[in-house]
């Protein structure tokens, strides 16, 4: 029998490719690529990526992943060196990068955070969390409403979207959902059901749009969750490492969390990882039986190296601190643009770090805007669970000329789009 196969390094063109994502992966998907452009992405470098047709966009997307930007020296040279000498491990000795990388996260970590497991995805951290949370009594789940926690099961469960759960129903049971930023209506939840509790917050709830919480929100659910004997579970899978100016979202008002929910960025931008986080009581039903809770590739040493390469490029080159200086000005500059031309279509421009989100007054502009940011060579992010909000989240790595083009796209996009929306107004 004759077997042939594709070169590593010869891509299909663009019909080609779009035919096999119809054929072998979902028609949707490629409707959507359609929709965006048609463009076929084959390289990265901080924070561009290029198309195979040699067009350079400036990527202010991808979900909160490149904090660190594509491909930073760092998180390459361990990932290089851990590729040559050991990718995956046999799960039965001990390897040493699973260790490096536990005592690097939990270096940075907020305090009493000193057990570590890992997992490949965000909503993997989260499932594990779950089964955490039972060990210790806690059958009870509260999350937040429009919060978005994955699409697996169990963190399904959590996403407080029914769009997302209906076509899945029945999910876990006893899980409900309270308003994001009402402590009193958590406080409810939680008296009927003391010591039961496991309550899954993040610090800005990124799917729904950038929703910041009021001043001292999370402080006053840690003391809720003290008070009626809960667990509480933070998830900072896309909040955290840098994102919003701070190591962690929960850190400004010295939250100290039972669970921290790691991802995205730990990755590096280079290999997947995610990773949850507990104190050493929590996590004990798990440090008794390491066979409790398994993944073939958790831990496996390429992404572990990732993690400690990313871990040590946000320290060597301060991008934790780089993110929140960035953050403001672009949240000055965008927002002075964007209202410039909208005006009360734009109901708020709003941010932590490097977390924008451009919130409209009404359906249509912010996909619009989008699909517009990409033709002048911006990647913005829509919101999942909210249609009326477009995305930034842009590398820690951008340059004065990634500034500059990035303030000149956004003017340009929404000079084309806004009199759309406002055809009384001067968009210039």
């Amino acid at each position: 029998m004759t077997v042939t196969t594709t070169p590593v390094r010869e891509l299909p063109d663009r019909d080609a490719l779009g035919r096999l994502y119809r054929a072998r992966l979902s028609k949707g998907r490629a409707t959507l690529g359609e929709m965006f452009g048609g463009h076929v992405e084959v390289a990265s470098e901080g924070a561009w990526v290029t198309t195979a047709e040699g067009r350079k966009f400036l990527n202010c997307g991808g979900y909160g992943v490149f904090i660190t930007g594509a491909k930073h020296p760092t998180v390459m040279r361990h990932v290089r060196e851990q590729l040559e000498q050991h990718p995956v491990a046999t799960r039965l000795f001990m390897e040493p990068q699973i260790a490096l990388a536990a005592d690097a996260l939990v270096s940075v970590a907020p305090p009493g955070l000193e057990r570590v497991h890992f997992a490949g995805s965000g909503a993997e951290a989260v499932e594990a969390a779950i089964k955490v949370a039972r060990t210790r009594g806690r059958t009870r789940l509260i999350a937040m409403a429009d919060g978005y926690h994955g699409k697996t099961m169990g963190a399904l469960s959590l996403t407080g979207k029914d769009v997302f759960q209906d076509p899945f129903r029945p999910l876990l049971p006893s899980v409900t959902h309270v308003p994001y930023g009402d402590v009193e209506a958590l406080r409810k939840e939680l008296a009927a059901c003391p010591g039961e509790g496991c309550v899954f917050v993040e610090p800005v709830q990124g799917e729904a749009g950038v929703v910041i919480p009021p001043p001292g929100y999370l402080g006053a659910v840690e003391n809720a969750c003290r008070e009626y004997g809960a667990l509480l579970a933070v998830d900072e899978i896309q909040t955290g490492l840098g994102r919003l100016g701070t190591w962690w979202g929960c850190g400004p008002e010295g939250v100290r969390p039972d669970l921290l929910l790691v991802g995205k960025g730990l990755s590096g931008g280079v290999v997947p990882v995610s990773a949850v986080l507990a104190t050493p009581e929590v996590f004990g039903a798990f440090d008794r039986d390491p066979y409790l809770h398994t993944s073939t590739f958790s831990g496996a040493p390429l992404a572990m190296a990732a993690a400690r390469g990313a871990i040590a490029a946000l320290r060597e080159d301060n991008l934790v601190g780089r993110a929140r200086v960035l953050g403001e000005e672009i949240l000055r500059v965008v927002g002075r643009i964007v209202r410039g031309h909208y005006g009360p279509v734009v109901r708020e421009v709003r941010g932590r770090g490097l977390m924008l989100g451009i919130e409209f007054a009404e359906p249509g502009p912010a996909g619009d805007l989008l699909i517009e940011l990409i033709q002048h060579g911006v990647i913005a992010n829509h919101s999942l669970n909210s249609h009326l909000v477009l995305r930034l989240t842009p590398p820690a790595v951008l340059t004065r000329g990634d500034l500059d083009f990035l303030y000149e796209a956004v003017d340009r996009a929404c000079r084309a789009q806004a009199a759309r929306y406002t055809p009384t107004r001067e968009s210039g």
